[in-house]
């Protein structure tokens, strides 16, 4: 179990191959768009994706003026948050937000993670 989740951390993923409370993932992707959400904490929600799918980024603080439309991001140690019951990418202070060079990949807009709604359904044994 150990062995699987540390292999889990070091590769790279996909968009589509995202789940919920997903940790330690290392992804590439390119911004969409940009949309303010609290000017005073500095909060924005990205949409960001792949040559797989999209997702929406959630950035914070600094992270806000790294990401520009177009701009290719690196992030390492990203996490997916749940709200709504929907998925959010977002990096975490053990994380790392980087600009990277221009992806060769164009982006596939049709296939939106974070559209799909998950329940929780919780077990008795």
């Amino acid at each position: 179990m150990a062995e699987q989740k540390q292999k889990q951390q070091v590769g790279s993923k996909k968009v589509n191959e995202l789940r919920p409370l997903d940790n330690g993932i290392n992804i590439t992707v390119k911004a969409i768009s940009k949309k303010t959400i609290a000017q005073r904490n500095r909060l924005a929600e990205c949409l960001v994706g792949d040559d797989t799918g999209i997702i929406i980024f959630t950035a914070r603080n600094d992270q806000v003026d790294l990401i520009r439309e177009d701009s290719t991001l690196v992030l390492t140690k990203a996490k997916v948050d749940m709200f709504k019951g929907s998925m959010r990418l977002a990096v975490d202070r053990f994380g790392r937000i980087e600009v990277g060079a221009p992806a060769s990949f164009s982006v596939e807009k049709d296939i939106n993670m974070s559209l799909i709604e998950f329940e929780r359904v919780d077990v008795v044994v």
